[in-house]
């Protein structure tokens, strides 16, 4: 066993992405991969890199206390505009979603740049076309959003409880959520 975690160590470290269970397999051979990464996972707990799965995929990152140290030596990113903070939360919680399906949550159109914006940053991904009149195309997040917001999964993202609590929820959006829960509009 230990010369199986060793070989998963040295293969998550050389990898440039994350790995599935079986991405190691093929490289380490057979063996019992996952609980050699439960003995990595363990070993690196509380250190300065810790081992993590996002998405169902592993991977080496800084551990998150430490993050502060690497910021004088990493370009800081762009903030996205409102326009693309709110399509990339819509795509992330309705995906697969259209363009018109963006724009009619929005209630706004939306701009070809802002879509460009968050393909660029390796957010959101085209999913396919819808079948119906126009086929219009789908957009869906990336393994790249789940590992940059640190989500396991999308069913990590917060729900409305978790949004209210953070205080990210005003009174008037929430006093409408209300209304169309009450109507019956599922679609929210």
């Amino acid at each position: 066993m230990d010369e199986l975690v060793r070989a998963i160590e040295a293969t998550l470290f050389a990898s440039a992405s994350s790995l599935t269970v079986d991405e190691l397999a093929e490289h380490v051979g057979e063996g019992e991969v996952a609980a050699a990464l439960a003995t990595l996972k363990t070993h690196y707990e509380g250190r300065g890199i810790e081992l993590v799965e996002r998405g169902g995929r592993w991977h080496f990152q800084t551990a998150p206390d430490l993050a502060h140290l690497l910021r004088r030596t990493r370009e800081e990113p762009r903030r996205l505009s409102r326009a693309a903070t709110e399509t990339l939360a819509i795509i992330a919680y309705h995906e697969p979603v259209s363009r018109a399906e963006i724009e009619a949550v929005r209630g706004v159109q939306i701009s070809k740049g802002t879509l460009d914006v968050l393909m660029e940053a390796g957010w959101v991904r085209p999913a396919g076309r819808r079948e119906g009149p126009g086929r219009p195309l789908l957009y869906a997040t990336t393994q790249e959003f789940l590992t940059h917001f640190g989500l396991g999964s999308r069913r990590d993202l917060p729900g409305i409880d978790d949004l209210k609590a953070a205080g990210l929820l005003d009174p008037l959006d929430d006093a409408l959520l209300q209304l169309q829960l009450e109507s019956g509009d599922e679609d929210v």
